[in-house]
């Protein structure tokens, strides 16, 4: 064997183990997050007054569900603003039906028009919380849905007075499509493993978009999201830029929903890979470390690079392991049932999500909404014309 094979042997072994070290990290922080969760109160000390703030662009399967969640909440105080861009939209049909069902929410609709902003999101959010009533504001997508003591759990975050923005672990839901359910597997066993990390490490600094709330005293400090217009990782700008105005960002144990609504591979993996390059203009030293929690995929390309007693049972410890975190994150953590009967799908997602992590390197434009954008350095994006 020449010097440079040797090289890259051990330079895949050594990847290898660092993605192990991850592993046992993600089930570490697992754990003390479960500890964390039941050592919460079962009603927080006050219940401030909350603004659920709900964007929405047409109708996807499950939505009138996933928006009654947010109806039924267990809270004093609460009010309900959607908003839509066309008075056309299908959404608009859904959420009237919504209020008249329940009278007894406040709810406001709005019609933005046209956005101006790249980020249409965005736009609608500046909207709505210019109409919304009270200083605690929760944003959830259009695919998340929630039990029914959401809320509580949001008010007990922000009982600590230094909390200026929050988010909450959630678990994927998939459809009957299994490329929708490799999603889901991912969101619940891999994605959160991260969450799980970062938060053991003090390293919240982000929130994520199906669940995500701010007070309108730090919103304001960090320009409003009128600042975040040529964002496409919003999610991730609004806590990075309230952690750095001094403000801590809080990551709630309660876990909602986050349904996998994109049916198909093509749909699933370029969604994977929007997230991905998004992530890597957004935070690119970040973006090479998170190549280290792919420990199984380093651990399969090891061993079919240069196979051998050695890097074969390193592919068995690994894999075993990564069912272990599977397990203890997403089942004992997230409450996911799913976990159980999609384990075998476990090798599929992990090199699919590879392969969208390494795709994240190897271009500059995603697709969102049926639209083309090129994504800029920071995170800016704009539209590709066509």
């Amino acid at each position: 064997m020449t010097f440079l094979p040797i090289v890259l042997e051990i330079i895949l072994g050594g990847i290898a183990l660092g993605g192990l070290v991850y592993y046992w990290l993600a089930i570490i922080a697992s754990k003390r997050l479960k500890k964390k969760h039941l050592a919460l109160p079962s009603h927080p000390a006050a219940e401030p007054p909350v603004s659920l703030l709900k964007p929405l662009k047409g109708v996807e399967t499950g939505l009138e569900a996933y928006l009654t969640s947010f109806f039924v909440q267990r809270y004093s105080t609460y009010e309900i603003l959607f908003a839509v861009h066309d008075p056309q939209d299908p959404a608009v049909a859904v959420v009237q039906k919504l209020m008249r069902q329940y009278p007894q929410i406040p709810t406001k609709l709005i019609v933005t028009n046209e956005p101006p902003y790249a980020n249409a999101k965005v736009y609608s959010l500046e909207q709505m919380a210019a109409a919304a009533a009270h200083d605690v504001l929760v944003i959830t997508d259009s695919d998340t849905s929630v039990s029914a003591d959401y809320l509580s759990a949001i008010a007990e975050v922000f009982a600590v007075e230094t909390v200026g923005a929050a988010t909450n672990l959630y678990r994927g839901v998939g459809a009957d499509d299994m490329w929708s359910r490799l999603e889901a597997l991912g969101m619940s066993t891999e994605f959160m493993a991260g969450v799980a990390v970062a938060h053991m490490l003090g390293d919240m600094d982000f929130t994520l978009g199906p669940s995500m709330a701010v007070r309108k005293t730090c919103l304001e400090q960090i320009g409003g999201f009128a600042a975040m217009a040529d964002y496409l990782a919003d999610d991730f700008v609004l806590g990075h830029w309230a952690a750095e105005k001094g403000f801590q960002v809080a990551l709630s144990p309660h876990v909602i929903n986050h349904h996998a609504t994109s049916l198909g591979f093509s749909h699933s993996f370029l969604h994977r890979l929007r997230w991905n390059r998004s992530t890597r203009f957004s935070r690119p030293l970040g973006y090479l470390g998170q190549g280290f929690t792919y420990g199984f995929a380093w651990a399969a390309l090891w061993l079919a690079c240069f196979p051998s007693p050695l890097s074969g049972g390193f592919l068995g410890i690994s894999l075993l392991t990564r069912i272990v975190l599977a397990l203890v994150l997403g089942v004992s953590l997230l409450a996911d049932r799913t976990v159980w009967r999609n384990l075998w799908l476990l090798p599929l997602q992990d090199l699919l999500s590879f392969a969208s992590w390494v795709g994240g390197f190897l271009g500059k434009e995603v697709i969102w909404r049926n639209r083309r954008y090129r994504i800029l350095p920071g995170g800016r994006f704009v539209p590709v014309s066509q």
